[in-house]
């Protein structure tokens, strides 16, 4: 299925049930060079501190060492936005997996130096999500 942008993020649904989507996104992470640094399980989170029941969703926050050294040279309080968050989900029923639009996100920074690097973090987190979508691999 076709990559869809909103205006800060990098979206496809996928066939794929949940945990192999979620495997998968970890798997083509590695590929890229990002190393998972935090996970954060939404569905229990939101069910163990509001009793609240919902579909499954977990954040990945993800970091390229490299990409991140780069970019903290440039903008030391860059740390504020980092890391990159991915996100693996169901809603109504549908598997999707959502990466942040780095380049749309860094641009509110205003430090033109950030801009090679978030052009580069925003096609590797891109192509994370297209690959990873597809069961076909």
């Amino acid at each position: 299925m076709p990559l869809s942008e909103s205006t800060y993020a990098l979206t496809v649904t996928t066939d794929q049930p949940f945990e192999a989507a979620l495997t998968r996104v970890r798997e083509e992470l590695a590929h890229e060079g990002f190393g998972v640094l935090c996970e954060i399980d939404v569905q229990a989170t939101l069910k163990n501190k509001l009793d609240v029941d919902r579909e499954p969703y977990v954040i990945l926050g993800a970091c390229n060492p490299s990409l991140a050294h780069r970019s903290l040279e440039a903008e030391p309080d860059l740390g504020v936005l980092l890391p990159c968050n991915v996100v693996v989900y169901v809603e109504a029923g549908e598997t999707k997996i959502s990466a942040v639009d780095a380049q749309r996100m860094l641009s509110i920074v205003g430090n033109e130096a950030l801009d090679e690097t978030a052009a580069e973090v925003r096609r590797r987190l891109g192509a994370v999500v297209e690959r990873a979508a597809d069961a076909g691999n």
